[in-house]
């Protein structure tokens, strides 16, 4: 869940239940450095045409939704378009959600998981004492065989989370997504789309990013999650720019913002504006995804009328929304 843009936080305890899984027969290892397979299998859906679409993603995340949809449709008709991104937050250790992945798809969106180790080492998850559950995962989503994003322990730059820099290394987060995303090579789940998501960087500061990248061979998107709060600029570039630039200096991947929002008051208008702008004009951001929660803060559209005003305008711009299930 939301973090507020860069500020530590206290962490927080989590209490989660065991979980017991059926035994699989071992995957083949992949040597490190060795290629990862692709085109395993003609009949995995084909993600690549999504991966930078012509017009932009328009997601949201609203709780309970894909499970059910009905906070989505009743934000499709507070501004005026049905998104086609759903952000769901999964912990680790649950199952794969694909009851609401596909409720997702047949409305038109795409899922993407933002997939939390809150009380796993991401040490242990790398050194394979979770290759069972990681292949039942994969599996499940390879046999629903529909595309879907997955962020694996998103804000990795940040200090407020388990997997962030005081509770593990750069070098440990890196090794943990490698072996995640190797393990569902080798179950063939090729219709997974990986977004790797930082916290932007702190504006007007420097930070290398690179040392938690797992390299443009395990990912698909850069995602980012950063927020318009009363601190910060309220212009997009001021926002958004020097994250932009460092995430630049070592790959080329879209960008898609996993979670934004900003603070109600005066000028939440004039940020959803600024927010339409930059990603409007970006070329390599395909879109992003509107935090509509209250956590910490209260990032829901339909507090503040004015705010619900320019979002239901700047939303209706052609170049907002598609159906995923026509790009092919």
């Amino acid at each position: 869940m939301h973090r507020y843009s860069y500020a530590a936080l206290p962490l927080l305890a989590f209490i989660s239940a065991m979980h017991t899984y059926p035994a699989h027969a071992p995957a083949p290892a992949i040597k490190p450095g060795a290629p990862i397979p692709t085109g395993l299998n003609k009949d995995i859906y084909d993600v690549r045409p999504l991966l930078h679409p012509a017009r932009k993603f328009f997601g949201v995340f609203r709780s309970g939704a894909p499970k059910v949809m009905k906070p989505v449709d009743e934000y499709a008709a507070l501004v005026g378009k049905r998104p086609n991104v759903i952000v769901s937050y999964a912990q680790w250790g649950d199952e794969f959600d694909s009851a609401g992945v596909s409720n997702a798809w047949k409305s038109g969106a795409l899922t993407a998981i933002s997939w939390e180790p809150k009380v796993t080492p991401v040490t242990s998850i790398a050194d394979g004492a979770y290759d069972q559950y990681i292949r039942s995962y994969a599996a499940a989503a390879r046999r629903l065989n529909i595309p879907v994003v997955i962020s694996f322990a998103d804000e990795m730059n940040g200090d407020w989370e388990s997997w962030g820099t005081t509770g593990t290394t750069p070098q440990e987060y890196v090794r943990s997504w490698r072996h995640i995303h190797d393990v569902f090579e080798q179950s063939e789940a090729e219709n997974v789309i990986w977004a790797w998501s930082p916290n932007m960087i702190k504006p007007g500061t420097r930070a290398d990013l690179e040392k938690f990248y797992p390299g443009d061979r395990y990912c698909d998107w850069v995602g980012i999650v950063g927020y318009f709060t009363d601190w910060d600029p309220h212009t997009f570039d001021g926002l958004f720019g020097d994250t932009l630039a460092e995430l630049r200096r070592f790959t080329q991947k879209p960008n898609f913002i996993l979670e934004t929002g900003a603070m109600p008051g005066r000028h939440r208008a004039s940020d959803i504006a600024a927010l339409f702008s930059g990603v409007s004009t970006n070329p390599g951001i395909i879109g992003f995804a509107w935090f509509d929660s209250n956590s910490r803060q209260d990032w829901r559209l339909s507090v503040n009328p004015e705010g619900v005003v320019a979002f239901r305008r700047y939303a209706q711009n052609p170049l907002y929304g598609f159906d995923p299930r026509e790009i092919k």
